[in-house]
């Protein structure tokens, strides 16, 4: 087993996600302190253009699994070609995004090859051919620190906006080696028919850069609407505690935290949230946090890069207004 990396690259309607091109950041710095290929992997069905586009991206080797049946994610199909890919490039380490396809086909294929695992890894290094791992643990109040040997494959998911995307390549393109699966041969027990798209406009909290959260005491439903309207200027995405999702005020795919979603924005904005442990597990990977509250002794002030001792319907609007004023003024 060699000392190659591959990336698997997750996309949505022929678009990569942009967590699954920060890995290519990581996949570089590995490769430079322990050598090896970066090598990357893209799996869906009529994604010849898709594929094109990849080659580009900065892989020394890019494989390609392109069939109907990866057309919807499939486990064991998924599975079976990341499985097939590492033992074409012979790569002793799988990066992956952490998303809900990460979360569920990382561990399959770890269990698979006998691999050691590690998801949401926040940071990654290598030392002496074994990979040094850090990851959230006890619900964000501590950092576990991990080692993956050198020996054997080492499967990791990496949490989103931990790298940043690396800047275009000037090299050549990476030539396009197609990855035959035998579907026949998996056995899968479920086909899927039909995924029907969420009726939302608005961004997914999960692939946000920037997130406006509210907390129950918004209000209502209509309240909420403020923080629309500055997450629209941000260019953003809305977010909710678990309180104000049980009272109604937003839906359950907005929830922020340990029983909803973990996010780690560059910008993450908490109005009117106290910060409940499992709350604070959900968001505290955030690079910058600005807590607005009323209450200066409430939790959330703890893990906020700076504080607002302030009625969120009195500085939100505020905010809104100057962003707007500043991002014209860029124009």
């Amino acid at each position: 087993m060699s000392n190659s990396i591959l990336v698997f690259l997750e996309q949505r309607e022929g678009t990569i996600l942009p967590a699954s091109l920060q890995l290519f950041t990581l996949a570089q710095q590995l490769a430079t302190e322990q050598g090896g290929q970066v090598c990357a992997l893209v799996v869906g069905a009529r994604i010849g253009e898709l594929a094109s586009a990849c080659a580009a991206l900065g892989p020394q080797r890019l494989l390609v699994a392109d069939a109907p049946p990866f057309r919807y994610y499939s486990p064991r199909a998924y599975t079976q070609a990341i499985c097939d890919a590492l033992a074409r490039v012979d790569a002793n380490t799988l990066l992956l995004a952490t998303t809900a396809l990460g979360r569920d086909v990382g561990p399959r294929v770890a269990a698979r090859l006998g691999g050691a695992l590690a998801t949401d890894c926040t940071s990654v290094s290598s030392h002496d051919g074994s990979l040094r791992i850090q990851r959230p643990s006890y619900c964000g109040k501590c950092i576990a620190e991990l080692e993956l040997p050198a020996d054997g494959l080492r499967v990791l998911s990496v949490r989103p906006n931990t790298f940043a995307a690396p800047e275009p390549d000037a090299a050549p393109a990476a030539e396009i080696e197609p990855l035959a699966v035998d579907i026949d041969a998996i056995g899968s027990r479920a086909t899927t028919l039909e995924v029907v798209k969420s009726d939302s406009t608005h961004k997914d909290v999960s692939e946000a850069d920037i997130i406006v959260s509210g907390g129950r005491s918004v209000g209502s439903e209509e309240d909420f609407s403020i923080l629309y309207d500055l997450a629209e200027v941000l260019d953003g995405a809305v977010g909710a505690s678990r309180a104000a999702v049980d009272a109604g005020q937003q839906p359950r795919d907005r929830q922020i935290g340990l029983t909803g979603k973990v996010v780690s924005p560059r910008l993450y904005i908490a109005c009117g949230i106290d910060g409940a442990i499992q709350h604070l597990a959900g968001m505290r990977g955030s690079r910058v946090i600005v807590a607005i509250n009323t209450k200066a002794d409430a939790p959330i002030f703890s893990a906020a890069t700076y504080g607002c001792v302030v009625d969120l319907f009195e500085l939100v609007p505020l905010l809104t207004a100057e962003c707007k004023r500043l991002l014209a003024a860029d124009r």
